[in-house]
């Protein structure tokens, strides 16, 4: 094995989260190294379906210190934010080791070691914990399951409609995904929209400017109230009317949440039968973070022990990316570098010291 080599700070993670962290400690004078178990930057985006679109505008969707190309008030698409990302990572003229995933992170007299699946190590003072919280897909646990026939699914694996063409299909959820998902499954299969509560959706452009123009101006944006949150609010779908106007028609049919699955089946409340293909549920994502369970810094969900992304149990370990971390977009393109300028302030008041000794 190669010896641990030290290094200023560690960011895991080169998607949204882990490039804005990089940024931040840069401007402070650090020199960071990012640690991805991708084959390059970008993240989880290469995973999401093709035409996924954001619901804010360029000019609300920029990493630090690069504006969104082209149009500011374009909504971008999946393989815009992926070729944004990718030439951002090459702008911040950081050292990047992909291909390689973090295991393991260790306390050390240092401060902690970190060790990858192919062998390596290093050591560092401040570590940040930047894989966000779209890492790992969630799939509930439905009655029934074990039994069904046909395919149950994460939304992860929809890239577009084409394979699914002429099957029956419910998609579960309620959020943007699930809608964007089962209004474009709608126009070449026969689908299903299964969710517990109604659908809410929230105009994406009232008064004549987008909605993410108010929050903004209104500082709702940026508001830090995760941590006062117990339990935070759903996000509404945002929409043109495109959407409303399709579950309207049906197209996808809007059903309450089935009670189990049975063979082929789905059952559904008033417990009548119906054969369907697949079950493809848009139920969002937990964080990856299991490489720090050794280090004691999770709690027992798996959850990291933190406030505002900063460990209650480490001094210099820190989060970035984490849904409510500390405002409404502390998971979005547009709030992870307020976050992490946030978060490296911190660590760095935390441990004034090792600050000086980067500069």
């Amino acid at each position: 094995m190669i010896p641990a080599s030290p290094r200023d700070a560690i960011v895991i993670g080169a998607g949204q989260s882990g490039l804005a962290a990089a940024a931040a400690l840069r401007e402070r004078g650090l020199h960071p190294l990012i640690v991805d178990a991708r084959g390059e930057p970008g993240g989880s985006w290469p995973d999401y379906y093709a035409s996924l679109t954001l619901f804010s505008p360029a000019r609300y969707s920029a990493l630090p210190g690069v504006a969104f190309p082209g149009d500011p008030d374009r909504y971008p698409r999946r393989d815009d934010v992926i070729d944004y990302l990718r030439g951002y990572a090459t702008g911040l003229s950081v050292d990047i080791h992909t291909g390689d995933a973090v295991t393991t992170v260790t306390g050390a007299p240092s401060g902690f070691t970190v060790f990858t699946a192919a062998g390596r190590q290093w050591s560092t003072p401040i570590l940040i914990a930047a894989t966000g919280s779209f890492a790992k897909p969630y799939l509930p646990s439905f009655p029934g399951a074990d039994t069904f026939t046909g395919q149950l699914l994460h939304a992860s694996a929809y890239q577009n409609p084409d394979p699914w063409a002429g099957r029956r299909i419910v998609v579960v959820g309620a959020g943007n995904s699930a809608i964007q998902i089962g209004a474009e499954l709608a126009a070449v299969a026969d689908v299903s929209l299964a969710t517990r509560d109604r659908v809410r959706f929230i105009p994406q452009r009232p008064w004549g400017r987008d909605m993410h123009f108010w929050f903004t101006v209104t500082g709702l944006d940026a508001a830090p109230i995760g941590p006062w949150l117990n339990h935070p609010p759903t996000v509404p779908v945002f929409d043109h009317g495109t959407y409303r106007d399709a579950l309207t028609a049906g197209r996808p049919d809007r059903r309450p949440m089935f009670r189990r699955l049975d063979g082929d089946s789905v059952v559904w409340p008033d417990g009548r039968r119906e054969q369907v293909d697949v079950v493809l549920c848009a139920t969002g994502y937990r964080p990856a973070l299991d490489y720090l369970a050794d280090l004691g810094a999770l709690d027992d969900r798996a959850l990291p022990r933190q406030r505002r992304g900063l460990s209650r149990t480490h001094l210099g370990l820190g989060f970035v990316g984490l849904e409510w971390q500390r405002s409404l977009s502390s998971a979005s393109l547009r709030g992870v570098g307020r976050d992490a300028t946030y978060v490296v302030d911190k660590l760095l008041a935390r441990n004034p010291s090792r600050r000086g000794a980067f500069r």
